[in-house]
């Protein structure tokens, strides 16, 4: 008796034991959701829920709540831990680097362009990367696919191509000219440089692209990466300086010049080859590959100190961002949320508006930008525009003010507009088409 006894309160023990645990466990479980829930809706708000662009989509019939695709992100609140399962949060702020796609355990991730509601356009591309319009191939970002590796491995393939489709005997400058110096026109290039190819790189802003303008420190390197000339780059984690280097040390031991600050303003086709007008100069090809962003071409400033690390054009990362002195160019909803957004994260912001007032923007940003203003959460300076930046200043001039004004700076986000890659596209001859939701890397 005495042993049935013990054994019944070992079962019970056991079984407390078993209950603590679960109720620990769903306790932790609901207070993460409630967390994540929290954000989604601060993502809501601030209008960074929906994607814009390629982001991953996760099916929840497969997903096991691992939290590994949570981990990988450099991003950070991209993805959540939701209800034990994974979460989208600021969507819109995915830059498609893939992690999430090539961590998960059970390949729940699909990294899918545009969504039901909202399509996004994309230029129709073959299998061999040539579009409609024979002679002129696309690779990388523009052609829906951003993650790093993937865009030099397309830009590699391109040219495989390219090469074997040139028309003999030509008479153009160049076997090829090469529009974009981002990941897929390094991988180009590189790969032009190897089939001996008589080619021409040219980049609108400099070397690296859209890798340039990446405003956080590290970049993630979901797996290897080959580049042609120079073999497997086994990078799991690196700077977007030290990945620049590389590219440029690469380039410069195989004789390969990249001509930035190079913009290509039109193409035409005569015959049976290409002529091209830059800013710099006019040239023909017998072919053109395409390795332009599809994000558009940010407007810059033209201000000295333009070129320093902390100068971005999107807003990546807010949740990384605190108790910096940061300045925010603009007066469209873009800059007027992440001015907010990043106001609500302790940093001390101050926005520059050229005009006297905010206008063209959504009712319910003017009422909480107002609102912030009346209670000190922020500071505007309209009628100002920012004369140069320096390492920790940026120096304003304000209309009507005789003497600039000095601030301290940590960072600088300019949201001055762009120029989408459409209307390009459109005039060379190019077919775009919208994609609602549909996969560009699935398993």
């Amino acid at each position: 008796m005495s042993f049935l006894f013990e054994g019944w309160v070992i079962y019970l023990f056991v079984f407390l034991i078993v209950a603590l645990v679960l109720y620990l466990y769903f306790k932790k479980i609901n207070n993460v959701s409630a967390v994540v829930k929290e954000k989604i809706n601060k993502a809501k708000e601030f209008g960074l829920y929906e994607p814009v662009s390629l982001h991953p989509v996760i099916d929840m019939n497969k997903c096991i709540g691992s939290g590994a695709c949570i981990a990988v992100c450099p991003e950070q609140d991209i993805l959540g831990w939701m209800k034990g399962k994974g979460a989208t949060i600021n969507a819109s702020q995915c830059v498609g680097h893939g992690a999430c796609f090539h961590s998960c355990p059970v390949e729940a991730i699909t990294l899918v362009m545009g969504t039901e509601k909202r399509g996004v356009e994309l230029p129709h591309v073959k299998p061999n990367y040539e579009t409609n319009v024979s002679g002129i191939y696309i690779a990388g970002e523009l052609g829906g696919m951003g993650l790093i590796k993937n865009a030099v491995e397309q830009g590699t393939l391109a040219i495989a191509s390219i090469t074997s489709n040139i028309p003999k005997n030509h008479n153009a400058d160049y076997d090829l000219l090469i529009i974009g110096a981002g990941p897929a026109g390094i991988g180009a290039s590189l790969a032009a440089k190897k089939n001996n190819l008589k080619f021409k790189t040219v980049e609108q802003d400099t070397l690296g692209g859209t890798v340039f303008t990446f405003p956080r420190a590290k970049i993630v390197m979901t797996s290897p990466m080959e580049l042609p000339l120079y073999g497997n780059v086994k990078l799991v984690e690196t700077s977007k300086t030290e990945l620049l280097e590389l590219w440029r040390d690469v380039l410069s031991k195989n004789q390969i010049t990249i001509s930035e600050n190079e913009k290509v303003n039109s193409i035409s086709k005569s015959k049976v080859i290409f002529d091209i007008e830059t800013n710099k100069g006019k040239y023909s090809a017998a072919t053109v590959l395409l390795a332009i962003g599809r994000r558009g071409t940010p407007r810059k400033l033209g201000v000295t100190g333009e070129n320093y690390e902390k100068v971005a054009y999107r807003l990546l990362e807010p949740e990384r961002i605190k108790e910096k002195k940061v300045l925010v160019v603009g007066g469209g909803d873009s800059a007027i949320e992440s001015a907010m957004l990043l106001a609500s994260e302790g940093n001390e912001v101050t926005l520059s508006y050229r005009k006297n007032n905010f206008s063209r923007i959504k009712p319910r940003n003017l009422e909480r930008i107002n609102n912030a203003i009346d209670n000190n959460e922020l500071s505007v300076l309209f009628e100002s525009n920012v004369k140069e930046i320096t390492d920790t200043e940026v120096v304003i001039k304000k209309d009507g003010d005789e003497n600039n004004l000095i601030l301290e700076n940590d960072l600088v986000y300019v949201f001055a507009g762009g120029e989408l890659p459409n209307q390009f596209l459109q005039s060379i001859g190019i077919e775009v088409t919208k994609k609602f939701g549909e996969a560009v890397l699935k398993h």
